[in-house]
Parts: C-alpha cells; structure tokens; sequence
C-alpha cells in the first residue's frame, strides 16, 4: 500500500486542467476574447468543446453548471443562440485553422432531442470545416435510448464517456442518482453496436456510506463490460460552494483514511484486471490511443482531463464554457441567461479570463509534465525556498526523486501528484477551501 501521509492529502489543491486555474479568472471585456483569435498564427491546430448545461434529472453530487431539461422553450432559446455563437466564432477563427477534435460535453448532450443534436453536429462541421476532427461525447446512461445510439453510430461519434458513478443501488440513492445496473449494460451494448471505439467509465469513491467493500463490487462490475478508460475521481463534497450538495446526508462520509485506502484498492483491482495507470486517477487499457499517448510522452492535460489532443488552442462554446488560447484563457458567461443575450446578439459571450504570461506557461508546462509523466525538468521555474524545503521533505519520505533539474514522481509519490504540483503554482495559499483534497 502507499504510504499514507494525512497533513499532505487533507490540503486542498487544484485539478489543473489548467494553469493558472479558474480561480485566478476575472471579469473580462469583449476585447479581451476577441484579442485570442487574432493572435492566432493560421495554421494553428484547435479543438473544439460544444456545452450542453442540461440534464433530465440533476444529481445531488454534480458540480457541473447544468440544469433541468423540463422546458422545452429554454432548451430552444439556448439552442438558438449556441447557434448563433457558432456562426460569430466561425467567423472570428476563419476557416484556416485545422479543427482535430470536436466534444460534446454537459450537463448531457442526450438531454436534448436527438433531431436538435443533429442539426447541431451539422452545423459545427460545416461552420468550422471540421469534417475530419474526432468526434467525443458525454452521455447520460439513464437517458440514453437506442435511438440516440444509433444516431451516434451514423454521426460518426468515435469517443463516449458514461456517468456510471457506483453500482450500489444503496448509495445511488444517497447522491440522488439512481441508475439500474440494466441501463449501463444496455447503454454500454449499444454503444458499442454503433462503432465506439473509445468507452470511458466515470466512477467514484469516497461516497456518503460508502465502504472499500461497496467499492469494489463497483470495480468488479465496472470491469466486466471492460470500458476502454476508467476516471477514478475521489467525490469532492463541498456543500458550501455547491449547493445541490446540501440535499446529500454527509453524516457517515468517509474519513482520510478510507478515501486513501479506497484509491489504493482501485489502483490495485483495475491495474490487476490489464488497465494502465494514467495520471493520478485515470485508468486505460493498452491498445486505447491514450495508453499509447502516455507511453509516448505526449499525453496532455485541459479542462476535459487527461488527453491525447494535441492541439495548440481549445475553443469552447456555450454558457460556462472556457476557451485555451496560447497566451490566455477565457470563459463564457455561466448564466445562461446572460449567454444568451450575448451569443444570441452575435456578440463573443466572455465574462471572466486570464492572461498566462511566460512565467506561467513555463510553470504550466511544469504541471502538466508532472501529472501526465510524472517527470518535470526544474530548469525554466525559479523554486522559492518554502518550496524547495517541501521538495526536500517530499524526497526525504521517498515521494519524489531529485536529480539535477530533474523531479520524479516515484511510485509511492502518486496519489501525492497534484499536492506535489501545487508546489510550483505561485497562486496558492494553504487556507483556501474551493478545491478538493487531493485523495
């Protein structure tokens, strides 16, 4: 078992999906949005990210910026103007750049009707000329009819990520999420019917109730319809911040220790079932392209997770959607209201962002090698002293080596990952109460 080290694991810290992260975004203006597609050279790569805040039921648990699908009017009003945005940011990017990647992400797309996504789908490849780009999408399971499979098959979809959470009916219940076992497996069929490549299971430990055992019924399960990628993601109760979290009796939450003990038990169970352990909680057999993306060194980290997308600039579309630009990151209005009077207007829909200067894209690039490779060179960041003595401390208990320039992340060093990141973030403070603790 690794070694367990509560004061590292009890600090909060970061994801990174991006850096600085979305913490340090503030108001920004028009402008501001406008200035991240000048600034792009013609030949730069991007992707794209198409936000459906909608869900037909809302999960106690779910931290996401979505809402109830129950009126159709709404769903109509933020399509229309998610169309719109498109033709406005068509226009703004110019059809010189090559587009690799499209996701489709919520909220669920499968919210909405499967004749409303079509025309969506449509309507971004031919705006964007991106006839070419891999298809990804996040589904619902418990929403998700064959009608919707097979129209994804027809799509072209390659990529689908399912929100299956737990198994334990028990605790499906305690997070306001109740799915039978009967719907993954039918979702899971049909899918496959209709050519994805790619599955991805999204699960969780540290559940109200939930016990190692219960844990690894879910893994046992999970296993057996053989998902290409599992995330693992430790449940982050933050009732404060999120207020759906409020409705979920957090009496019998797992301590520390037990978190700690259910991520060593996935590490353990799904590495033993052939699954590649990628990053700090992503897990994925070896013939899936990001197996062999981590085993080239070219795995990356943005605001979907770990990935294999290479490309030099994510565009995002729709309310809450956050846009990577080389030298900035921009994210739209999270109201939708609000997004929809500007994208509706042809307006860019910005409201807060953030310039990344050279100092923070070299540390950026620090992060990122260290939770995709577990490696960083130290050269190109200055480390203040504070840091370099918990460096020091970190080597001391064998979570890191030190060489040079060179940091290791060991084996034991881990489920550490993100705590040992944080140390090059110049943003952080050991008070702040809006991120997860890193186990």
């Amino acid at each position: 078992m690794w070694p367990y080290i509560p004061e590292l694991l009890d600090r909060p810290v970061p994801r990174y999906t991006s850096y600085p992260t979305a913490a340090e975004f503030g108001p920004v203006e028009a402008g501001f949005h406008e200035a991240g597609f000048d600034d792009l050279a013609p030949d730069t790569a991007i992707s794209l990210y198409a936000h459906i805040p909608f869900c037909e039921k809302i999960c106690w648990y779910c931290g996401c910026n979505t809402g109830a699908a129950n009126r159709s009017n709404r769903l109509t009003a933020y399509l229309d103007a998610l169309h719109t945005e498109i033709e406005t940011v068509a226009e703004r990017l110019g059809n010189k750049k090559p587009v690799t990647q499209l996701a489709f992400g919520g909220g669920s797309p499968n919210a909405i009707d499967p004749v409303d996504f079509v025309r969506l789908l449509d309507h971004i490849l031919i705006a964007f000329d991106a006839f070419e780009a891999r298809i990804s999408i996040e589904l619902d399971p418990r929403s998700l009819t064959s009608e919707w499979t097979a129209l994804l098959g027809r799509a072209g979809v390659s990529h689908a990520s399912l929100g299956v959470q737990t198994f334990d009916a028990e605790l499906q219940a305690r997070i306001g999420r109740i799915q039978p076992t009967d719907s993954i497996i039918r979702a899971v069929a049909g899918l496959r019917d209709n050519g994805i490549a790619s599955l991805n299971f999204d699960l969780m430990y540290g559940l109200p109730g939930q016990t190692v055992a219960a844990l690894a019924a879910t893994l046992e399960q999970a296993v057996a319809l053989k998902p290409d990628r599992i995330a693992l993601f430790g449940y982050a109760h933050l009732p404060a911040v999120i207020d759906r979290q409020r409705q979920i009796d957090a009496s019998d939450m797992p301590d520390g220790r037990a978190r700690f003990e259910m991520a060593n038990l996935g590490f353990s169970m799904l590495t033993a079932a052939g699954y590649m352990p990628i990053g700090f909680d992503h897990f994925a057999l070896a013939e899936d392209p990001l197996t062999q993306a981590f085993e080239a060194g070219q795995m990356r980290r943005n605001f979907q997770g770990f990935t294999d997308d290479m490309s030099q600039a994510l565009i995002g579309l729709g309310s809450s959607s956050i846009s990577s630009f080389p030298d900035r990151l921009v994210q739209n209005h999270k109201n939708s209201g609000q997004y929809r009077v500007l994208a509706g207007a042809n307006k860019l829909a910005a409201e807060r962002g953030v310039i990344r200067s050279i100092a923070d894209r070299k540390r950026s690039a620090v992060i990122e090698k260290l939770l995709c490779r577990g490696r960083a060179d130290l050269g190109a960041v200055g480390i203040s002293p504070a840091a370099q003595m918990q460096l020091d401390q970190y080597r001391q208990l064998g979570l890191i080596d030190l060489g040079g320039d060179d940091i290791v992340i060991t084996p034991n060093g881990r489920p550490y990952s993100r705590a040992i990141a944080s140390l090059f973030d110049m943003y952080r403070n050991d008070e702040e109460e809006r991120f997860s603790s890193a186990v």
